[in-house]
């Protein structure tokens, strides 16, 4: 327990020293992405529930806020507000016809769902189409206490929204709620004979990982100050799978490690063009195949062995 107090202390003077150390807009891009792979990670690490779209929650969230901050000139806390709640909706909408079916057939519907709302996004007139929304502004928060445009302080901001969404998502699992959808996932036949209706837990734990998808993805488009296309791709949903799955499904920190690993690739690998996605796609397969269960999975299992000596 001491030893989880200080590893907890030190990851929060690091996360509060960073921006001093690092680009601030990588560091809040890193924590977005971080904040989307954790919501993934609740749906497909802890319900079982393999999702191909969930992209559309991120780019839905993005255009809501842009729209909601620039064409009726908002204020940014009601376009956050206005990205969670789409997000939610569309996740509801979804849930509802997709969890009625299991394992390949319900990423299928995921996935043409997802389709459906990208090529809505490139007709619909407030997306402005495959330009984008672009110019979304910087507008202070709290009535004017907060101003974002420094990106320090902006940074402290989107580290707030990122620990508020992480600590949900770590309370939804450790609830009562949580330990019925790690039942779910390990035995839905033995859950259901118990009297848990799984189609319910299923749906509402499907409607908040949309929900937390689309807070992430509504700060995105605060930091960024645009919201394009690729926020709702195919290549997005398969992006966060990749931070799942590089990080470690079924852990709460798998997905943070995941999405830096993945982001901090981006960057730096961003001179070598097109080859990015090759170097990407290797160095996945090397990590599949020498971490099956993710760094974080590998690392907390070389633990339990140490500590079983």
């Amino acid at each position: 327990m001491n030893a989880q107090r200080l590893l907890v202390a030190v990851l929060a003077v690091l996360a509060l020293a960073a921006p001093w150390f690092a680009y601030p807009v990588f560091l809040m891009t890193a924590l977005c992405f971080a904040l989307f792979a954790c919501a993934f990670n609740l749906l497909l690490g802890y319900v079982g529930l393999m999702s191909f779209g969930h992209a559309m929650f991120f780019g839905t969230a993005g255009y809501f806020f842009g729209h909601v901050v620039k064409a009726w000139d908002m204020p940014p806390e009601l376009g956050l507000l206005a990205g969670v709640c789409g997000a939610a909706l569309v996740g509801l909408v979804t849930g509802a016809l997709a969890i009625r079916r299991q394992g390949i057939y319900f990423a299928m519907i995921t996935l043409a769902f997802a389709q459906m709302i990208y090529f809505f996004c490139v007709q619909a007139p407030f997306t402005h189409g495959e330009d984008g929304l672009q110019g979304i502004p910087r507008k202070a928060l709290l009535g004017g206490l907060i101003p974002t445009k420094d990106d320090r302080v902006l940074y402290y901001v989107v580290l707030a929204i990122f620990v508020f969404g992480y600590c949900a998502i770590y309370r939804i699992i450790h609830s009562p709620f949580g330990q019925v959808l790690k039942a779910i996932r390990d035995n839905e036949q033995r859950a259901q004979s118990l009297g848990y209706e799984a189609d319910r837990y299923k749906l509402l734990a499907f409607v908040l990982s949309a929900a937390l998808a689309g807070l992430a993805g509504a700060t995105k488009a605060m930091v960024l100050q645009f919201a394009t296309l690729t926020d709702v791709s195919a290549a997005m949903s398969g992006e966060v799978v990749l931070m799942a799955l590089v990080g470690g499904l079924g852990t709460i920190v798998g997905p943070v490690v995941g999405a830096f690993i993945i982001i901090t690739m981006q960057n730096y690998l961003a001179a070598t063009g097109e080859f990015v996605l090759v170097i990407q796609g290797a160095i996945f397969v090397v990590i599949v195949l020498a971490f099956r269960k993710g760094v974080v999975g590998e690392l907390a299992e070389w633990w339990k062995r140490r500590q079983a000596r």
